[in-house]
């Protein structure tokens, strides 16, 4: 969904696909054009977002209810898209956010079992309805993926191989039940050509968007 001129673009996919590595190399492409660029992440990208962000990952919270927990991270997105999304759409930016809705109906509609389209409602709910122009989903398997976290993992992180592997196949099966609107790669795969499929992917809406 649009809203202004902007372009709204969102990496989706399990712990250790290399999302922030990606949006980061996403964004100097696109800042060397000149291009108003913002990078964000979920949950987090303003103080209050940033703050729910400490309770729902951090370990010391080990134990919060799931139900808890999904709300927790659908307050989180309110925010962020009120606060910090939205205007720079308006303004025309392109905002690229590391996760998104999808994570919610994947990680606590699917892994933790409340229902993808429970999740999914309320996300949608709290965020009036936008979705991103393009989400570029990361498919890492959960094995490989979380041998690849070289930090102290947090709550989510920490959950059993068995939870990843469901969530991976939730991504999957949101991409597939919506083609045009992903672009899914290999995680495993060269990051530099990666970096260039997801920019040739992001030219052609560029370039759509243009002669609109």
């Amino acid at each position: 969904m649009v809203t202004g001129s902007g372009i709204f673009l969102a990496f989706e996919g399990g712990d250790g696909a290399g999302k922030s590595t990606q949006s980061r190399m996403l964004a100097d492409s696109l800042v060397a054009r000149g291009l108003d660029v913002v990078v964000t992440r979920e949950p987090g990208g303003t103080p209050a977002a940033e703050a729910i962000r400490h309770v729902v990952l951090t370990p010391e919270h080990a134990g919060l209810d799931d139900r808890a927990e999904a709300l927790l991270y659908a307050a989180s997105r309110a925010e962020h898209v009120a606060r910090l999304i939205r205007p720079a759409l308006e303004r025309g930016a392109v905002v690229i956010t590391d996760r998104y809705i999808d994570s919610s109906i994947a990680y606590q509609g699917v892994g933790r079992g409340l229902g993808p389209d429970v999740v999914g409602e309320i996300n949608i709910w709290a965020t009036q309805g936008l979705l991103p122009d393009l989400t570029v989903l990361l498919d890492v398997d959960a094995g490989a993926g979380l041998a690849r976290i070289d930090s102290s993992p947090d709550r989510l992180e920490s959950e059993p191989e068995e939870f990843h592997r469901s969530v991976g196949a939730a991504f999957r099966a949101l991409a597939a039940g919506d083609p045009d609107r992903y672009l899914v790669l290999a995680a495993h795969d060269d990051r530099d050509a990666i970096a260039a499929a997801v920019l040739r992917r992001v030219d052609a809406l560029l370039a759509q968007r243009a002669t609109a």
